[in-house]
């Protein structure tokens, strides 16, 4: 009988033991449903990173259990699958999730849980105000919009049309588009919205194309609505240049839109075009890395697996810090500095739990297929 007490005392000494020695971090992601082709790299990109991270002994001797689930892009399945992270499976921190609209379904019970998220997605409404708890990777739609306007003032385009997706993503850049405007002394003559389902916005189209004046055309959103914007400028004729959001910064938006993608260009990361940038740049040497590695696995590189990166190693820092508690990880969080990320250098403060500016933004464009840098 007092063999078989040791033996369990034992085995669950074990246990505890090999419980301690893992740390839970959770993932909401989109890896299925229409917003696939931004979750999918998201996914591969933190099981490459941590699987490494664990082959080589964890994090200060403490390896990390990566819990990914599955949102569909749904902001109803975001909320359920992140209450499961917090109160089922005890995660330590939340790196997503993928959209502007899941995330934002989510702050309420983030803030009364007292989890720190690191969100996966755009919109400047996940961070303004700042939220205790809450800090982002993806580049906030404002300093986008601000890195296109100011390309559009340094090519004197000053009268423009925006068609912007009904989406949490496109209803705010369409926000920021409009708050914008008068800054960099652009009018907008033309505000044309279009439905997240939609496949036809040629009666939009066809309003912008009856004005006169207009120099240029934003389209904000995330696929598949941005590629048939693409194809029906194509087949109305419209000559206005067109251009796109960072929502469709990835070789998905190309392959939909196929040839009539050529010519379109946006604000995007600089990962997209890494090999062009000047060796003295600061991200280039990181961005190379993390393209080989990503390109070897699974195929062509996506900016929306950057965010991912960003997200995981700012963790990993604030676990070799030490930190062990939620409290610990979201105050070590906040005290990041000057970390040379795939999106951008991000610097986090009190105040500030984006950590960008839109000098992590360059313009691209679209050519034979491939992306060109035109402005840095």
């Amino acid at each position: 009988m007092k063999r078989f007490i040791f033996i369990i005392v034992g085995v669950l000494f074990i246990a505890s033991t090999a419980f301690a020695d893992v740390i839970k971090i959770g993932a909401l992601v989109s890896i299925t449903g229409p917003t696939s082709f931004l979750g999918q790299p998201e996914k591969n990109t933190l099981e490459m990173i941590v699987n490494d991270i664990n082959k080589k002994g964890g994090v200060n001797g403490t390896k990390i259990k990566l819990i990914i689930y599955d949102t569909k892009g749904q902001p109803a399945t975001t909320v359920m699958m992140a209450r499961k992270l917090i109160y089922s499976d005890r995660v330590k921190a939340i790196i997503g999730p993928t959209r502007s609209g899941s995330t934002l379904a989510i702050i309420p019970l983030i803030q009364r849980a007292r989890i720190p998220l690191i969100s996966m997605a755009s919109s400047y409404k996940i961070t303004t105000p700042t939220k205790k708890w809450v800090f982002k990777t993806a580049p906030s739609d404002s300093l986008a919009v601000e890195r296109l306007y100011s390309y559009f003032s340094d090519h004197n385009i000053h009268r423009i049309a925006i068609l912007t997706a009904q989406t949490g993503f496109g209803e705010s850049g369409r926000e920021e588009l409009k708050k914008l405007a008068s800054k960099y002394n652009i009018k907008i003559l033309a505000d044309e919205t279009f439905n997240a389902t939609d496949t036809n916005m040629t009666s939009q189209l066809i309003k912008i194309k009856n004005i006169k004046g207009v120099e240029a055309i934003v389209c904000w959103g995330t696929n598949p609505g941005p590629a048939s914007v693409a194809k029906n400028v194509k087949q109305l004729g419209i000559k206005i240049p067109l251009f796109m959001s960072h929502g469709v910064a990835s070789k998905r938006f190309i392959q939909l839109a196929g040839d009539t993608a050529e010519g379109i260009k946006l604000p995007a990361g600089k990962l997209l075009v890494a090999e062009q940038l000047p060796k003295n740049d600061p991200q280039r040497a990181v961005l190379l890395a993390y393209k080989k590695d990503y390109q070897s696995k699974f195929g062509p590189v996506s900016t929306f697996g950057g965010h991912a990166y960003d997200a995981i190693h700012m963790i990993i820092i604030a676990l070799k810090n030490e930190a062990k508690t939620p409290s610990q990880i979201r105050d070590q969080l906040e005290h990041i500095k000057n970390f040379v990320g795939i999106t951008g250098i991000f610097t986090y403060s009190k105040d500030n739990h984006a950590g960008l500016d839109p000098s992590d933004f360059c313009i691209v464009e679209i050519k034979n297929g491939n992306w060109k840098l035109i402005a840095y």
